[in-house]
């Protein structure tokens, strides 16, 4: 794997569901995992219930490599399996790695 050719992936999601990010995550390609668990911050009121945007506390931030051809792939994953695509469901996104050693 060449420095070039790695990005550095980001998920935020449900602790619940942190072994089956993880799980999906390796079946795609990505190595060199991270675990962070996290509380959210938002409070829940009237106005965001309403448009179904509830929060929820327990969060996982998960960050690992995976080569920049295999990172549409775990969007892909997160998007189908987890519904990421939907509010409330969590959040992904990936950083350039360069001048990588190992």
């Amino acid at each position: 794997m060449q420095s070039g050719d790695i990005v550095f992936l980001t998920v935020i999601g449900e602790r619940k569901l942190k072994e089956n990010f993880i799980v999906g995550l390796t079946e795609v390609g990505a190595t060199v995992f991270n675990v962070v668990y996290g509380r959210g911050f938002v409070k829940a009121n009237d106005f965001l219930a309403a448009f179904g945007l509830v929060p929820e506390n327990s969060k996982v931030v998960i960050t690992c490599l995976i080569k920049q051809s295999k990172a549409d792939s775990a969007f892909e994953l997160l998007n189908e399996k987890f519904h990421f695509d939907k509010p409330n469901t969590g959040i992904a996104f990936t950083i350039p790695v360069e001048d990588l050693k190992f």
